[in-house]
């Protein structure tokens, strides 16, 4: 660890326990909270649609019923705060559909939302309520992933169920009311809690990680209200999570100018079904194919310029499940200039995975790596060389916030719609999207998750 004990006036958990919980309405801009919502909205699309994966039934059957406090999300059963955040938590990462965030490394909203619905419905707390720790536990999680930077993620640290880990936590401690000191110590639990490892992208492990989070973020809050101990240094101490887990750790001030965007308000919506690392790729080909008119059979070779850290996440050489292709930038490639529709959850299929047009397509397909700045990490360049001796280049970055927030929502809520509807209804639809739209007047969650569930 590099830095972590370099300057002796930062001290990230108790700093960032005390920001958190003295967070105030007031202090919330009108953009962090249209944010906040739209990320929102994105989670409960994303959420119901994963309760229809294999993973759900197993889930539900282990840690689910039909008493407790909270609403397992398109299951028709309830269950205790902290089962239904491990549920709803895994459910909104299964599709690996959800958010992004570059500062934190991984999906901000999946760990944070699952633990904030949660305990806000068992608290009986309004939507303004819960919207402030959402976006209290969605800066807190960024915030440390800024500090570790790459290194953590590069040791094959999942940052969705590390640094979510502490998101949650922040969340549940602000719902719960806990003060910064006791806001410190749920940190200090959280910090044995985190974990998460790359090796399981591709199987439900990887989801996993994000109800996990959610859940010890829950329990990390109960236990310090209780009165539970545990070091309120556990970030950066010796020996704490920084020094375990993340090679360059360099502390930093929280929030030093107060009037500057939320992390929230950096948020990175899909509208791919798979890793967002490929995402670039796949506009990209999309792109040429439009302008260009091409298909597969009409290229000699694809070169993909990438930063490294995409052979360690989405580089499956030879998918063999849906699940797979998610992870196989290769296989996404052939599949954009084959024209498939890469936002539809069908597409992700045991035979498209084993179609052998698109086998022998990800074969002419070449990645070509150099380490690339933060800002560009999610970035490509595209060169195919066509059959005809022509060199088509195209290049796309979305890994930059969108600029029109109105037309954000509009993509938002279509997507949206795709994906509740064929589980839950046009009605049942329609009604989710009018009080998540309106989510800060809401008294309780109690209409909307009778929506959703």
């Amino acid at each position: 660890m590099s830095a972590a004990t370099s300057s002796p006036d930062l001290a990230p958990t108790r700093d960032l326990a005390r920001w958190s919980s003295a967070l105030a309405a007031g202090q919330i801009s009108d953009s962090a909270m249209l944010w906040a919502k739209h990320a929102l909205l994105d989670w409960f699309g994303v959420t119901i649609a994963g309760s229809r994966e294999d993973l759900a039934p197993l889930l539900l059957e282990e840690f689910g019923g039909k008493d407790g406090p909270v609403t397992l999300v398109a299951l028709n059963a309830r269950a205790k705060a902290h089962d239904a955040a491990l549920i709803n938590g895994t459910l909104s990462h299964a599709l690996d559909y959800d958010d992004v965030n570059a500062d934190m490394g991984g999906h901000p909203t999946a760990p944070v939302g699952a633990a904030a619905l949660a305990l806000g419905e068992a608290l009986g707390k309004s939507g303004r309520d819960v919207l402030l720790a959402f976006i209290a536990g969605y800066e807190v999680e960024c915030q440390i992933g800024a500090m570790a930077g790459q290194s953590h993620y590069e040791k094959g640290f999942h940052a969705t169920g590390t640094f979510g880990t502490f998101g949650a936590t922040a969340a549940a401690a602000r719902l719960m009311g806990l003060d910064a000191q006791q806001t410190a110590i749920a940190f200090g639990i959280a910090a044995s809690e985190a974990a998460g490892l790359k090796y399981n992208f591709g199987t439900m492990t990887k989801p996993l990680h994000v109800g996990k989070a959610a859940m010890n973020g829950v329990i990390a809050a109960r236990l310090a209200a209780r009165g539970f101990t545990a070091r309120d240094d556990a970030i950066e101490g010796p020996q704490g999570f920084a020094y375990t887990q993340v090679p360059q750790f360099t502390p930093r001030a929280i929030r030093p100018d107060a009037a500057a965007p939320f992390e929230v308000e950096a948020n990175l919506f899909k509208y791919h079904a798979a890793c967002y690392l490929t995402h670039s790729t796949i506009e990209a080909i999309r792109d040429l194919k439009r302008r260009h008119n091409i298909g597969l059979g009409d290229v000699e070779k694809i070169t993909l310029k990438v930063d490294p850290g995409h052979l360690k996440v989405c580089d499956i050489p030879e998918p063999k499940t849906g699940l797979e292709i998610k992870f196989s930038i290769r296989h996404l490639a052939a599949m954009a200039l084959g024209g498939e529709d890469t936002a539809a959850l069908g597409t992700y299929s045991d035979e498209m995975a084993n179609r052998p047009v698109y086998r022998e397509g990800s074969r002419r397909v070449t990645l070509d790596t150099k380490p690339l700045p933060q800002e560009h990490r999610h970035g490509a360049a595209v060169a195919i060389v066509l059959k005809d001796g022509r060199e088509l280049l195209a290049q796309t970055n979305v890994g930059i916030p969108a600029s029109d927030v109105a037309a954000q929502g509009e993509k938002l809520r279509a997507k949206f719609h795709s994906l509740a509807e064929p589980v839950i209804g046009r009605g049942r639809t329609g009604e989710a999207l009018r009080l998540i739209e309106r989510f800060e007047t809401l008294d309780s969650l109690k209409p909307l998750m009778a929506a959703v569930a």
